[in-house]
């Protein structure tokens, strides 16, 4: 049975409409009817103003994409909704889709919610599950001092779990004094840049990298310790970037590492998949404190109109869609 359904799609650079959409009922499919849906900034950002390169087309193709990122293109990975079909109906769902009304997906791409994560939460899953891949990427260990640069969803996630290692100290660093509240209620120290490494008490043994800049990932390479490894947890699109490998970058012997979450780590490969992946980002949403992370909620029939105000907010975190009444 086909169901009629409205999706956002980017239409040109800059400009965001809903139109029409259909959704069938397959074999080992199952209808959703969603519940809500983020907006990951950054990532869509870079997709609605275009510049996604072209080498990279394919490789950054969101799981459920439609379209192309030339335009016109369907695009996101984080809604929550409520089975409406088979074995599963019921069942409060994560999904890798865009912002869509209704939609069928495989059986197998409908990850159950955990029954202690409420569904408004769950949106956070797909940025939980990028700052898991980060954590594994830069081996944080226990007693470690770990700085994170850039404190977007993904930067102040990853903070949060490395500070739950341990004996870690763990300082979030930001050119936004305001992001100090959201550090504390996140279990982790705050700092401008400036004072990050008095606030750490010492040179980083981790540095993760997440504000997308220049000038923050200089403050990643000053940070960090002798031997220590910055992960660069940034994803730049078409903008090109100066690297400050000058200096004391080779006598300190750093490792600069990329951490992407379309790849599980090689020391994590031969035995994860990545169901088991999202499942455990899921798990790990049952804090309460988490919900600091969604900076605002727009109804879906609005996005047209607020999406591209919701990108260019440099205070925007996690922003949440919410899907009737």
């Amino acid at each position: 049975m086909v169901q009629h359904s409205r999706a956002l799609w980017i239409t040109e650079a800059g400009r965001a409409e809903i139109l029409s959409a259909s959704c069938e009922d397959l074999p080992d499919h199952c209808v959703v009817e969603t519940l809500f849906s983020g907006i990951s900034r950054g990532t869509e950002r870079l997709v609605f103003q275009g510049r996604v390169p072209r080498s990279e087309h394919e490789t950054m193709r969101a799981p459920f994409q439609e379209g192309a990122f030339t335009f016109p293109v369907k695009y996101g990975y984080s809604s929550v909704g409520r089975v409406m079909s088979g074995a599963q109906a019921g069942q409060v769902v994560f999904c890798l889709y865009p912002h869509q009304e209704r939609f069928v997906c495989p059986l197998a791409a409908a990850v159950p919610v955990p029954h202690a994560v409420p569904p408004g939460r769950a949106v956070l899953a797909a940025n939980m599950e990028t700052a898991l891949n980060i954590i594994w990427d830069a081996g944080v260990m226990p007693g470690d001092r770990v700085a994170v640069v850039g404190t977007g969803t993904v930067g102040a996630l990853t903070g949060y779990l490395a500070a739950r290692m341990p004996g870690t100290q763990v300082c979030l660093v930001d050119i936004d004094p305001a992001r100090a509240g959201l550090a504390e209620s996140l279990g982790c120290r705050f700092a401008l840049p400036p004072h990050a490494q008095e606030t750490l008490g010492g040179e980083a043994d981790v540095v993760i990298h997440s504000s997308a800049t220049d000038a923050g990932l200089a403050s990643a390479l000053a940070l960090a310790g002798c031997e220590a490894v910055v992960v660069e947890a940034s994803w730049y699109g078409t903008g090109q970037t100066a690297i400050g490998l000058g200096g004391a970058f080779h006598q300190r012997r750093l490792r600069l590492v990329a951490s992407q979450v379309g790849r599980i780590p090689a020391n994590h490969a031969a035995r994860w998949t990545y169901r088991r992946r999202l499942e455990t980002a899921l798990g790990l949403l049952t804090d309460p404190a988490l919900d600091a992370l969604i900076s605002g909620e727009s109804r879906f029939e609005d996005l047209p109109r607020d999406y591209a105000a919701i990108l260019d907010a440099p205070g925007t975190l996690c922003h949440r869609v919410r899907y009737g009444d």
